[in-house]
């Protein structure tokens, strides 16, 4: 508490009454008539021709599946064979990559089957028809346990989808199992010991961590086991792993995409997102995910999700906001390759606009204080009854969030209305906030880690330095990668955008995708396609 700065709250007087829920009702915006039908948007992404052969390797995403399937070169079924194969050999290497923790054979060769008809009849279902998914263990997916990262959760199959996973069986995706993730979300590394999940191996360098808590969705993409990956954002927990692992993370705003048939660990800071290896696909699986659902309160009012201006030429007219004093405080590599990051996108036309982001100290402490005491009130029964089954890391963080109080948390929440209006003030004036991603690369596993975990919340605080505001918020933040470090791990930036405004962020960072000259290819990595 002492060393965290955590009783900060209990110093101040902050008049204004509690926010307990970011929902914030969408703002009239112009009928825009001309705005084109986010289906057009992906028919104009998706056939655009690649120029990403030029950099030699290249992720393969929803559009290389799309094109082997429609020009008859493989069927969905061929590739849910090699899909198989390959978790086969992720579970024998050494080390395990430890990415999809739960899968069934059977499960992927039907969906896979059923998608191959439908291409054969042509009669497809969406552009995700046939494209291989996973979703975070936090999901419930038939037929597999809901462990959430546990031993003691899940033991029965689950007999009913989460909305997310519903969705994608309607839109024809093929699901091949349920991802790795750090014990009931309560970490940043991905460190995971216990005997059904053990650590994910970043694909880039498996002697270190994929970040969490969404670790092996982001290694499941990573790896090329599947393009697209489902996650959930409490504290950076999509955006954290997708930058580790040299992906792509989007965390929708709060309330955009439906968290129903999640384990609600903390209902006022969790975002639900894709991981995915462009932006390209992130826009795609966004479109298709983004809608209200009568089974999940928050979200009710949300405008139509658009994917207004994404193929604009360039990024005229835009103001990006940068506090320069927040951006800096990161690693000498990182903060080099951002401001390049930043530069090129000045060139691209759009403005960058000084602004300042206040009381971020209390706004840190403010949201620990706001996701530990909701995850410790949800798991209060767990924490009683399993607490030697758990983790020692899960064990220390709800022991610590018990030390807050109700005055503690009314206060946070006190904040988070001040920091809420802050954000309108500044988004009056600039379109977005460009922060680095993570303060620092992927840290390293040691062996330790491997038998009893890991305990680091000085690195759990600091790399969640730029996440924290889009989750106490509920603003959408989406994270790009722009490089490497000398060590060769991915280092990413990040764009923030005003409530329900994910288009701009999806503008801005397809045009960021071209800063980065070449893109590395992961050291464990499986062509499904080939």
């Amino acid at each position: 508490m002492r060393m965290n700065n955590f009783s900060l709250m209990r110093s101040l007087d902050i008049p204004e009454d509690p926010t307990f829920i970011p929902e914030v009702a969408a703002g009239v915006t112009e009928d825009k008539s001309e705005a084109k039908n986010p289906s057009d948007v992906i028919k104009q992404l998706t056939d655009a021709r690649s120029d990403s052969a030029r950099n030699g390797f290249s992720f393969k995403g929803i559009k290389d599946y799309l094109e082997c399937y429609r020009s008859g070169k493989l069927t969905p079924s061929q590739v849910a064979k090699n899909i198989i194969a390959m978790l086969e050999d992720c579970d024998k290497s050494t080390p395990p990559l430890r990415a999809i923790v739960q899968w069934d054979q059977e499960q992927i060769m039907q969906m896979a089957e059923a998608s191959t008809a439908r291409y054969r009849n042509k009669c497809t279902l969406s552009c995700l028809d046939g494209i291989p998914v996973c979703l975070k263990e936090e999901f419930k997916v038939v037929p597999y346990r809901h462990r959430v990262g546990t031993v003691y959760l899940g033991s029965q199959p689950e007999t009913e989808d989460a909305t997310v996973a519903k969705k994608l069986r309607e839109v024809g995706a093929i699901i091949i199992g349920v991802s790795n993730m750090h014990e009931l979300g309560t970490g940043t590394t991905g460190c995971n010991p216990n005997r059904y999940h053990k650590i994910p191996r970043n694909p880039y360098n498996a002697n270190h961590f994929t970040g969490g808590s969404s670790s092996g969705s982001a290694a499941a993409v990573a790896a090329g086991l599947c393009p697209v990956a489902i996650g959930t954002d409490g504290g950076g927990s999509v955006r954290i792993p997708a930058s580790f692992c040299g992906v792509v993370g989007l965390k929708g705003t709060f309330g955009r995409i439906s968290c129903h048939g999640s384990l609600p660990l903390s209902y006022s800071t969790v975002s639900v997102g894709p991981i995915c290896t462009s932006v390209t696909d992130a826009a795609i699986v966004y479109s298709i995910l983004a809608e209200p659902d009568l089974l999940y309160p928050y979200g009710l009012k949300q405008p139509k999700a658009t994917l207004s201006d994404m193929c604009a030429p360039d990024l005229k007219g835009l103001k990006l906001g940068v506090d320069w004093t927040f951006f800096k405080a990161c690693d000498a590599e990182i903060l080099s390759a951002c401001e390049k990051a930043v530069k090129h996108l000045q060139s691209l036309g759009a403005s960058v606009v000084e602004v300042s982001l206040p009381e971020m100290e209390e706004a840190r402490v403010a949201h620990v204080i706001c996701i530990l005491s909701e995850m410790r009130d949800f798991l209060q029964p767990d924490f009683n009854k399993h607490f030697h089954e758990m983790n020692l890391e899960t064990r220390a963080s709800l022991a610590l969030a018990s030390q807050f109080t109700a005055l503690d948390y009314i206060k946070a929440n006190r904040q988070r209305t001040r920091s809420m209006r802050f954000l309108q003030e500044i988004f009056s004036t600039v379109n977005c906030i460009l922060t680095p991603a993570v303060p620092c690369t992927a840290p390293r596993i040691y062996e330790s880690d491997l038998l009893t975990g890991s305990s680091d919340m000085s690195f759990t605080v600091r790399s969640m330095r730029f996440m924290q505001l889009g989750n106490f918020t509920g603003i959408p933040g989406l994270v790009v990668p722009i490089g490497y470090s000398t060590a060769g791990l991915p280092i990413s930036l990040q764009v923030m955008a005003k409530w329900w405004d994910e288009a701009v962020l999806l503008r801005i960072g397809l045009k960021l995708e071209q800063f980065r000259d070449q893109t590395k290819k992961p050291s464990i990595y499986y062509d499904i396609l080939a």
